[in-house]
């Protein structure tokens, strides 16, 4: 569906008066930008001899990477198909699994302001940027189902992940923002 379409279609029907793609797909694909960069920033890592000392922990951090990079471009795909569909309970799962995808994604940031190169930290600041973004994206679009669904338990249990997961995110986005501007100023 629009995982094989181009950046200037999607783009031209997200901005169309049509009810998909929409926000949730957005987050989706705004996580798997932020995928791709923890892949760029790897990719650009390995091999270097400056960096070998951390070879093991980078392939296992792009082989995370790409893993999510691919999971999220799924999810751009089911966000819309969910929406399609009317089914409230696969609205509400696919924007969560969205926002827990996007802690494991920022997870990978802080190790690569160390053990990256140099040279793409501001990359990681953006990635991580872009998976809290992607988060409170995607928190929005289950908030808003909820309120259709009768599980009172099963949505007060999303809510506090939803909840705990924020304030994780939002620490290590600020940690990641921190140490970035620490190494830009040098």
């Amino acid at each position: 569906m629009y995982k094989d379409t181009t950046l200037k279609d999607y783009l031209e029907e997200l901005a169309a008066k049509l009810s998909v793609p929409g926000g949730g797909s957005s987050a989706a694909f705004c996580a798997a930008m932020a995928a791709a960069l923890v892949s760029m920033v790897v990719n650009f890592t390995l091999g270097k001899p400056k960096y070998d000392k951390y070879e093991k922990r980078l392939k296992e951090s792009i082989n995370k990477s790409e893993f999510l990079r691919k999971e999220f471009l799924r999810l751009v795909d089911l966000d819309a198909i969910a929406y399609k569909s009317n089914n409230i309970r696969d609205a509400v799962n696919i924007p969560f699994m969205v926002s827990r995808l996007c802690l494991e994604g920022i997870k990978l940031c802080p190790p690569l302001l160390k053990e990256g190169n140099i040279n793409l930290v501001t990359d990681i600041a953006v990635a991580a940027v872009f998976f809290e973004s992607a988060f409170v994206s995607a928190s929005f679009n289950v908030k808003v189902n909820l309120k259709s669904l009768g599980d009172k338990k099963f949505c007060a249990g999303v809510r506090k992940e939803l909840s705990r997961n924020n304030r994780q995110i939002s620490k290590i986005r600020m940690q990641v923002e921190d140490r970035v501007g620490d190494i830009i100023r040098g």
